[in-house]
């Protein structure tokens, strides 16, 4: 054989078959670096039509997660894909740089603001500490391959992002949807500070739970409010059920439910309750009541203005309605505490009651609070309880576990607290209709992120935005020191504020002296000393980035982040974009979800499942997370572990195989010389080219509505399927035995070639660089990178009104499938060894053999066997394999010929030719001769 070896055209090419993806990955990035990819890329596309997918930026905090990898990895797929379609997709990244998160980390080297660092120092301490931050992850983001213009990146703390916050808030105000009020919201005790509702995250506590007397203070009144009752002896009661006795000292009314019907129970103590009805049961239980007579029904609306005493205080409090006072638990009536509750609030601004809030910024009870003075609320609750023991007020005390808001940063339970706070108004000036009516327009993906948004906009409470920090974007409002009212040039006064912001950052707006700006006035106001929320500074980056950026433009065109944040920056766009312009910023929002381990337990460094994005980097390479992140179905939970990444490593190693297969099989190909014509094409290469053809229409069709696991399976199926488990098998033999410069071997050639070109294509919003490594060994003249391309176009159509068309060919695939299996058997049996020592008897319908007969000799190449013969079905021996083909049925013998040393075909013309001893006739041409011809395969 040794003598023939030089006689076959052996694949060859420097494309390693070991990936070693760690090491080549950066050598690739600094290609991408030396060429200047992003900007060759904008320039290439400046007159095409804009794709604008715009970024969610990160906090500036810690290095990147698993969860980071995912987003942006994602969106790095969209932004090439769409790209190679043809848009100019430019990628603008981001960064959220003020906040709590960046406070806390600088407070944990210099304290809090006023002790070690004054508070102007500390926020340059804030400034370079997020700096730092963001220099870490941008080097993590480029690392995973993501394609963007990382050295203009937005940044929120940038001096003039700083400033167009205040002038998209002046544009707010303009709007009239600002407005100032003492309303309860969510107050976080370590922050010191309000939250937004994007900042809450719930959890289990354990609670007191606890039922008490608030006592009827005229019986006589009460009996007169029913229709019919008897009048029973001893306090009449309205009991209420609450888990927040602390709340006790601020109530200042019990609402009860309009419609629902209550009954008055006399108890032997004797005691009379009122109680919802249908609650009567489970209350009368959980008091340990044995026997109760029923008095009189009457519903909630006729005891409107009935006074109770409190349970502790020497003070009456009105019975009040509202529809928030429900029967899934409790009593049926609710303690009421405006500055500590929404519905609270809502019922007492109906109502005009007192909004007190005894419950300072530091979580005790102020000074003039009689009884608990100085008590902080986390240990209230046991001396309260006392109290009302000590009163005779408490009913029954038990302990509930329950979920409950809790600060997503610090863990740690919320209360609800009225302070003076600055709110976007959801329904001033028709903000959360006209929100509604956006979402409306907006493509949702999937579609339940509408039901979701808009839900959660139809009930959410007006925006707190202000914050009590020191490191944000301050409000920039003066505030009349007598009415509380904004200054009359209020819109004006921003703008000097945002000139000067623009030169100096936020300290401009500390340093400045009211006198400049107000002149003699300045003494009647006040600087607002709050920052705007955290949300506010990203939810106007369609306001502040896409219409301030030449590439950009305004609506975004998809946005996409995890499914969180529908109650965060999804919804902080929408608002603050209704607001100022009256339109949605964003035409499509797409959500992917969380990423959980094998179990679907989410990840932590307790449970020890955390995956590292630098470290999978370092180890497995950036393609094989990026392959995996576009294998699963986002929309979902993913699941993730370091098993899964290693059997996508395996997936990956198919693809690149095929590849290397194909550039192995290009060797000595020169484009210009070799190429032919479709029509000169064998027509298993020409049908090959329509399997493309169709395979990269659904794979377009998946990366146009953002299917990627679909991108994957069809890229997965065709390597290993189309190619590997039956085209490239079938035109090895041709590739390495017909001679070099023959029509079948440079048929196969453009075959591949044009493969070569879509494959590598497929891959690259994916692979990315792999894509670019493969990129550099295809034959002929191309362009720098891969990534400059747009889609394959050369690719055939195999039409249908040809003799072997597609149909033709996929019922040669059914029968090849069918002969495989037979195969299979029988060298299981161990009758045969490989498929070349088969002789295969096909016995057929006339249909079917019509079409085999179709390919002649060249059958037995399709099948991969040394000798194939077509015969009637009617001539089947009684022993056929009757196969699952109704047409076919199969007889397979070993054969007794030859093996050729050339080509390992067992034919009976092995060694005819004495000048050629070991060869069969067929090699004999193709070393000899001018060659063997072909035709089909």
């Amino acid at each position: 054989m040794s003598e023939y070896k030089d006689t076959l055209n052996l694949p060859q090419t420097d494309f390693p078959m070991k990936a070693n993806l760690s090491q080549r990955e950066p050598e690739i990035l600094k290609k991408w670096q030396d060429i200047n990819l992003y900007a060759t890329l904008r320039r290439e596309r400046k007159d095409k039509k804009k794709f604008i997918l715009l970024d969610g930026p990160p906090y500036a905090n810690g290095h990147i997660h698993v969860g980071h990898a995912v987003n942006k990895i994602l969106k790095d797929i969209i932004v090439k894909s769409k790209s190679l379609s043809g848009y100019d997709a430019p990628y603008v990244p981001g960064w959220d740089c003020h906040g709590l998160p960046i406070e806390l980390n600088v407070e944990k080297k210099h304290g809090k603001p006023g002790r070690k660092l004054d508070a102007a120092a500390f926020r340059v301490a804030c400034r370079e500490y997020a700096a730092s931050q963001i220099d870490i992850q941008r080097e993590e983001f480029k690392r995973l391959g993501v394609l963007g213009d990382w050295d203009n990146p937005y940044i929120t703390m940038d001096f003039k992002y700083e400033a167009n916050i205040i002038r998209s808030l002046s544009k707010i105000i303009a709007n009239h949807h600002l407005q100032k009020g003492y309303k309860p919201v969510h107050w976080c005790l370590d922050c010191a500070s309000a939250l937004a509702e994007a900042e809450v995250e719930y959890a289990d506590k354990t609670s007191p739970s606890i039922d008490v007397r608030f006592t009827v203070v005229d019986n006589i009144e009460f009996w007169g409010r029913f229709d019919h009752v008897h009048k029973g002896m001893g306090p009449i009661s309205i009991p209420i059920w609450t888990t927040t006795p602390w709340t006790l000292p601020a109530n200042e009314a019990v609402a009860l439910n309009p419609l629902l019907q209550y009954v008055l129970v006399a108890t032997p103590t004797p005691e009379q309750f009122l109680i919802a009805e249908d609650l009567l049961g489970t209350v009368i239980t959980r008091y340990g009541i044995e026997n109760h007579t029923i008095l009189g029904r009457i519903t909630g609306e006729k005891l409107a203005g009935l006074l109770l005493t409190h349970p502790f205080y020497a003070k009456q409090v009105p019975v009040v309605l509202g529809d928030h006072v429900t029967i899934e638990s409790g009593t049926g009536a609710v303690h009421t505490a405006p500055a500590h509750g929404v519905d609270d609030y809502l019922i007492g601004k109906k109502y005009h009651l007192p909004l007190d809030n005894p419950v300072g910024d530091d979580g005790c009870f102020t000074a003039t609070t009689a009884l608990f003075a100085g008590l902080h609320v986390s240990k209230a609750n046991d001396v309260i309880l006392e109290t009302l023991r000590t009163n005779g007020a408490l009913i029954h005390f038990s302990s509930l576990s329950h979920s409950y808001p809790h600060c997503w940063r610090h863990k740690t339970p919320l209360i609800f607290r009225a302070t003076p706070q600055w709110f976007v108004s959801m329904d001033k000036n028709g903000l959360r209709a006209k929100a509604l009516q956006a979402i409306a327009r907006v493509d949702w993906i999937p579609d339940w992120g509408q039901v979701r948004i808009a839900g959660l906009i139809a009930n959410r409470p007006d925006w707190c935005i202000s914050r009590q920090r020191v490191w944000g974007v301050p409000l920039a409002l003066f505030v009349n020191k007598q009415t509380g009212e904004l200054h009359a040039d209020t819109l004006a006064l921003m703008e000097e504020v945002a000139l000067r912001v623009e030169k100096e950052g936020v300290e401009a707006w500390y340093a400045l002296d009211a006198k400049e700006l107000l002149g003699k006035d300045a003494d009647q106001y006040q600087k607002t000393m709050d920052v705007l929320d955290v949300w506010f500074d990203s939810g106007v980056v369609p306001e502040v980035v896409l219409k301030s950026r030449s590439e950009l433009s305004f609506p975004a065109d998809i946005v996409l982040e995890g499914s969180d944040q529908h109650r965060g920056w999804f919804q902080s766009q929408l608002n603050t974009s209704v607001a100022m312009n009256g339109k949605e910023p964003y035409r499509q929002v797409l959500t992917h979800g969380f990423v959980v381990d094998a179990e679907g337990r989410k990840m932590s460094k307790s449970l020890g499942n955390v995956i590292a994005p630098t470290e999978t980097v370092q180890t497995l390479g950036a393609d094989i997370m990026r392959l995996w992140v576009a294998s699963v179905d986002y929309r979902n939970e993913m699941n993730a572990s370091q098993a899964l990444l290693n059997r996508m490593s395996e997936s990956y190693r198919r693809i690149r195989n095929t590849a290397r297969f194909l550039l192995s099989n290009l060797n000595g190909f020169d484009v210009a010389k070799h190429k032919l014509e479709t029509k000169d094409m064998l027509m298993l290469d020409r049908y090959i080219l329509e399997q493309t053809r169709l395979v990269q229409d659904d794979i377009l069709e998946a990366y146009a509505t953002y299917q990627f696991h679909t991108v994957v399976q069809k890229l997965h199926q065709f390597c290993i399927v189309d190619l590997g488990g039956f085209y490239l098998d079938i035109i090895k033999d041709r590739q390495y035995t017909m001679q070099t410069d023959s029509r079948g071997r440079r048929s196969a050639q453009t075959a591949l070639f044009h493969i070569a070109h879509a494959l590598v294509r497929w891959m690259a919003p994916i692979m990315s660089f792999t894509a670019e490594e493969i990129w550099q060994y295809i034959p002929g003249e191309k362009v720098e990178s891969v990534l400059l391309t747009t889609w394959y176009e050369d690719l055939a159509a195999l039409s249908n009104d040809e003799i072997m068309n597609p149909s033709f060919w996929e019922t040669i695939r059914a029968v090849r499938e069918a002969v495989n299996k037979e195969i299979e058997r029988e060298r299981n049996a161990g009758k045969i060894g490989s498929a070349l020592e088969a002789e295969v008897y096909l016995y057929c319908g006339k249909a079917l053999q019509m079409k085999l007969d179709a390919l002649q000799d060249e059958l037995r190449f399709v099948l991969i066997t040394s000798f194939a013969k077509v015969l009637p079905e009617k001539e089947a021996p009684v022993d056929a394999i009757t196969t699952e083909l109704t047409e076919l049925r199969l007889k397979i013998e070993p054969t007794k010929q030859l093996k050729c040393e050339r080509c390992w075909h067992r034919r009976s013309d092995v060694n005819k030719n004495a000048d050629y001893p070991g060869l069969c006739g067929r090699c004999v041409v193709n070393v000899s001769l001018k060659g063997e011809e072909r035709q089909y395969a």
